[in-house]
């Protein structure tokens, strides 16, 4: 599911809410995650899952085209670890 599709589906679900409006609210909520986990804090949502960002060391990687040698930079990534209830509803569990 894409972002477009995901605010069609809850404008949708929502016809007293302006698509404008259920817009404008995704896109915050996406802000405000973005937002938060730039600045190195964890953003919890119950139930579906945790994101938060990794630090990743530097290191000698290699080019897979002429195998040479290269330098990676240390850098933070984004990581997210599902959270139980989505867990257990993917492998059929339901609670």
């Amino acid at each position: 599911m894409i972002r477009s599709e995901l605010i069609q589906k809850i404008a949708d679900e929502n016809p007293h809410l302006y698509q404008r409006d259920v817009e404008r609210i995704v896109n915050t909520i996406f802000e405000e995650i973005i937002d938060a986990i730039s600045a190195g804090n964890r953003v919890e949502l119950r139930g579906f899952g945790a994101f938060s960002v990794k630090k990743r060391d530097a290191r000698t990687g290699r080019n897979p085209r002429t195998g040479e040698s290269v330098h990676v930079e240390e850098k933070h990534v984004p990581f997210f670890k599902t959270g139980k209830l989505l867990r257990d509803r993917l492998n059929g569990k339901d609670s």
